[in-house]
Parts: C-alpha cells; sequence; structure tokens
C-alpha cells in the first residue's frame, strides 16, 4: 500500500466522524465514504451481468455502468452541477467493473476524456469526463491522456437544436491535440464521459479519434441512455435516426 493510501486509511475514522457517511441520493447513513445505501443501490438499473454493460454500435464498443434512469441522473447532476466531485471515485468504481482488463500490462488502452472548452472548464471549475478518467487509470483500466482531444471553440448550448443543427454546431469544433496524435496513432482508446447518448459530441470525437489513427475505439460512461441511436457511419457521416436533445445530461440544458 502506497503512502498517500495507509495515511487516507489512517485518517477515514476522524473524516467520518466529523463527516458521518450519508447516502448522495437520499441522505441515509451508510457504512464509508463514497456509497449508496442498500435502498438506494436498488434504484439504479444495472446492465445484466451476461453482456457486461458492454453493446456494439456500429463497430464500437459503449461500456456502460447504468441505463440513465432517474437515480443515475441524480448522481450525475449531484455530481456535475452539484460540486460532489467525491463521487468520481464511486462512479468510476462502477465503470471499472464493465470494462476488460487490460490485454497487456504494458500496453494499456489510452484514457480520453471528452473535452470542454476553456470556458466552459473556467466556468464548472472541473471537466467531469477528465476526473472519471483518472480514478479509472487509478483502478488500472488505462492511462490518461487528459489533453488528447481539443475544443477548439465554444460551441452553443445543444438543447433543443435537431440533429442537423446539432452537427453543424459541432462541426470542426473537437479535434486531436497535435502534439498527441503520435501517441494515439496505433493505440486502442478509450472515450470517456459521464452519461452517453450517442449523439453528435460522441461522434465527433470517435471521428477525430479515428482520424489520429487509433487502432480502436471504445466508449466508456456512468449511464447511458438506452433510447439513443446507434453510432453507425460515424466515419463516413451520421445516422439519419433521431437523439434526445443532447446536453451535458438529457435534461439538463
Amino acid at each position: 500500500m502506497r503512502w498517500g493510501s495507509q495515511l487516507a486509511v489512517g485518517l477515514r475514522p476522524v473524516v467520518d466522524l466529523v463527516y458521518p457517511p450519508r447516502c448522495p441520493l437520499c441522505g441515509g447513513a451508510i457504512a464509508a465514504q463514497e456509497g449508496l445505501c442498500g435502498d438506494c443501490w436498488s434504484l439504479l438499473d444495472i446492465p445484466a451481468r451476461g453482456i457486461a454493460g458492454c453493446e456494439e454500435h456500429g463497430g464500437v464498443a459503449v461500456h456502460a455502468a447504468t441505463y440513465y434512469n432517474d437515480a443515475s441522473r441524480r448522481l450525475v447532476l449531484a455530481y456535475k452541477h452539484g460540486g460532489k466531485i467525491t463521487l468520481a471515485g464511486l462512479l468510476a468504481r462502477l465503470m471499472a467493473a464493465r470494462l476488460p482488463d487490460p490485454a497487456q500490462a504494458d500496453r494499456k488502452p489510452l484514457l480520453v476524456p471528452v473535452p470542454l472548452h476553456r470556458w466552459r472548464l473556467w466556468q464548472r471549475g472541473f471537466n467531469q469526463a477528465a476526473l472519471l478518467a483518472h480514478e479509472l487509470a487509478r483502478l488500472g483500466k488505462g492511462e490518461v491522456l487528459v489533453d488528447a482531444l481539443m475544443r477548439q471553440r465554444r460551441t452553443p448550448s445543444l438543447g433543443g437544436l435537431g440533429r442537423e443543427a446539432r452537427e453543424r454546431a459541432l462541426a470542426g469544433a473537437i479535434a486531436v491535440n497535435p502534439k498527441r496524435a503520435s501517441v494515439i496513432a496505433g493505440r486502442a482508446v478509450v472515450l470517456v464521459d459521464d452519461v452517453f447518448t450517442s449523439g453528435a459530441t460522441t461522434r465527433a470525437c470517435i471521428a477525430a479519434l479515428g482520424g489520429a489513427g487509433a487502432r480502436s475505439i471504445a466508449v466508456a460512461c456512468f449511464a447511458r441512455v438506452d433510447e439513443a441511436a446507434t453510432i453507425r457511419d460515424v466515419w463516413t457521416g451520421p445516422s439519419r435516426r433521431g437523439l434526445r436533445p443532447e446536453n451535458e445530461t438529457p435534461e439538463a440544458f
């Protein structure tokens, strides 16, 4: 155990005394920090173990810890908009349980977070996808390349926009960081985000990574919108199936 981990374990009783562990969904008492009570655990819609939370979408594997429902939505909103960034550990542990272990210890996949524009990053104070990526790396699921992708210009809120309008808004907005292109080429990449809706942002990220020569691309998320459309034709053009309006979360505009 590393020194930092030993210190954290040693301080845990003090932290629990000052801040008694509470379930982030209902506020009830729980045994340890970064957990849920039994009743709230049962509210999460977790994919069947048989499919390991992974479904194929046009050749892109989507590894989801949960399906998007009221319970997962409340966790995401508390994490991203409620300032409870300590939830990153809980969300990432659930995500890690659905991700396969790296085939080669010395060639782990690159964990690439969906990027925020610098103004959005300044307003929020953190990139929720980047925190999840760092937690996944700590759990042995890959190597973080936090600046692999760049959001080159500020885009308008995508909530309420039609599919073609979303595509136009994001056209050219997301690109591979030229300084990281050589690192991405030939590597397996896991695109990390909190919620997967199979929308314009995801397609733009996948297209940029594919254009940089990524050997394979998968998506890891905490919650997946069950009725989201597929990402087929991601290198040749978007599918014409309809999607929910895309934003931070499907309803949070």
